[in-house]
């Protein structure tokens, strides 16, 4: 399980323009599919129940404004075997309080999460292998209104996200 931000279908199609042009220029790499492009807040694991409670009873005290979330930059993590590459958000005071606030609960109910400094990024692909250069692109990006708690699973031997909790930005009138 992961809770994350879902993009848009206009977002989602111009990363998934930036994902061919990467491929275009590699020579082997395991791409994103569509509909499973999304900015990570919290890596969680396997989760029981019991953790699945938990959660969401953490998503349901962060409170949060929309905000616009902006694209601006192709990177990578440079790994053995193949970079992971993936777009890179601008700062964001508001997604960095939004991700330290879910941290924060979920670290005081004893989920073990990563401890390294939050990167937010947008996985393109994996395993990469490719002549393409990290660089800045024209920014683009999305009002953002949710989170969501993110099921992940192989059906049919395809990896599939299914969103099963949803936390709302607070509106004006909370």
């Amino acid at each position: 399980m992961f809770i994350a931000i879902n993009l848009s279908e206009d977002t989602r199609d111009r990363l998934l323009t930036l994902r061919d042009e990467l491929r275009s220029y590699s020579r082997q790499g395991n791409f994103s599919l569509p509909e499973n492009l999304h900015l990570t807040l919290a890596f969680l694991g396997e989760c029981d129940a019991r953790q699945t409670t938990a959660i969401k009873a953490v998503m349901d005290v962060i409170s949060f404004e929309s905000f616009e979330m902006m694209i601006e930059r192709i990177g990578r993590f440079k790994r053995e075997g193949g970079d992971v590459w993936w777009a890179g958000i601008r700062d964001n005071k508001i997604l960095f309080n939004l991700q330290q606030n879910l941290t924060a609960g979920l670290r005081a109910r004893d989920f073990i999460l990563d401890k390294r400094k939050y990167s937010p990024h947008i996985t393109l692909g994996r395993e990469v292998i490719s002549e393409a250069s990290p660089r800045q692109i024209e920014p683009f990006g999305e009002t953002v209104s949710n989170v969501e708690l993110m099921k992940s699973e192989r059906i049919g031997g395809k990896l599939t996200y299914t969103a099963i909790y949803k936390k709302g930005a607070k509106t004006y009138n909370e």
